[in-house]
């Protein structure tokens, strides 16, 4: 085989390996590292010596995936503030298999920020092992192997992780219409400063997450309850972004919002739904790190 010919088939895998390891590590930056480390190990085992390229590449990134988390956590516990996975937009929710309707919604889900959050209770390995059984629908054998665990152990992950997860209740994607009336009592609430629309779509469990990263300022805490995070609202974003350029676009599988000023990106913003449609969730990433990647392209 050509590194050519090399080239081509890693290309074709590598939307799916950029979407697990997105999952896996919530950062789109350590997926591209991840991705690129795949690559080169590869270029250097030699296809010649793979008989199943799917599963060693699958077999490479995940493991490198685990290594980056692990390296990560310190960082994550140190970190200033609220950390919140790094957004992304529309594509690495096609990112992972060739599924119908049901598919699509368990791979769009499984971008939501708020299902990411729950990763973030579960151990490297279980994530992994849910991520792959579960979302990327690999057999507990496939996964055993790459995890370099007995299938039994690793059914046991699973499990674990399924529990976890169910107790979360957020894998719930929420029709576009609701989104959207969302959305719009959202704006209203933050560029006009009424907030009565907004307070009839509020779940009972209401928090406010903000991201700043140490660098920018945000809410130190998340903010719980209807009253405080419309009051937040109404006195801090109300006046702090009421001028910001307000675009409409798809982040984690759902729509968002993107706030620029003076032609950059201040903010993005995303939410999370109960299974009734209520807003439990709102998401703002301010950390200019995390937004380095995203472009506002307004919904189609």
């Amino acid at each position: 085989m050509t590194a050519t010919h090399d080239d081509r088939l890693f290309a074709q895998h590598a939307p799916m390996l950029t979407g697990l390891a997105y999952r896996i590590l919530g950062s789109r930056a350590d997926a591209e590292d991840a991705v690129q480390d795949t690559y080169l190990k590869w270029r250097e085992a030699g296809r010649e010596a793979i008989g199943n390229p799917a599963a060693w590449l699958t077999t490479a990134c995940t493991r490198r995936c685990i290594d980056l988390l692990r390296a990560a956590h310190r960082s994550r516990v140190d970190y200033v503030g609220s950390w919140l996975p790094e957004p992304i937009q529309a594509e690495l929710a096609e990112a992972g298999g060739d599924g119908g309707p049901e598919a699509h919604w368990t791979l769009a889900s499984s971008l939501s920020t708020a299902f990411l959050l729950l990763l973030e209770r579960l151990t490297p390995k279980e994530r992994a092992a849910y991520l792959l059984h579960e979302i990327f629908e690999q057999p507990y054998a496939e996964v055993a192997s790459i995890l370099e665990i007995e299938e039994a152990a690793c059914r046991k992950l699973v499990q674990r992780a399924r529990g976890n997860i169910e107790q979360g209740k957020v894998r719930h994607v929420t029709p576009a219409e609701q989104q959207d009336r969302l959305l719009a009592a959202f704006e209203t609430a933050i560029v006009q400063g009424r907030t009565a629309p907004l307070a009839s779509l509020l779940s009972q469990q209401i928090a406010l997450h903000a991201d700043g990263g140490g660098k920018v300022t945000a809410a130190a805490q998340a903010i719980h309850g209807a009253d405080a995070v419309l009051g937040f609202i109404a006195s801090v974003l109300h006046p702090a972004c009421r001028e910001d350029r307000w675009t409409f676009v798809d982040l984690n599988g759902s729509r968002g919002v993107i706030l620029e000023r003076a032609g950059r990106i201040e903010a993005a913003i995303s939410f999370g739904y109960e299974e009734g449609g209520a807003l439990r969730d709102i998401f703002i990433m301010r950390n200019p790190d995390k937004l380095a990647r995203l472009e506002a392209v307004r919904i189609r």
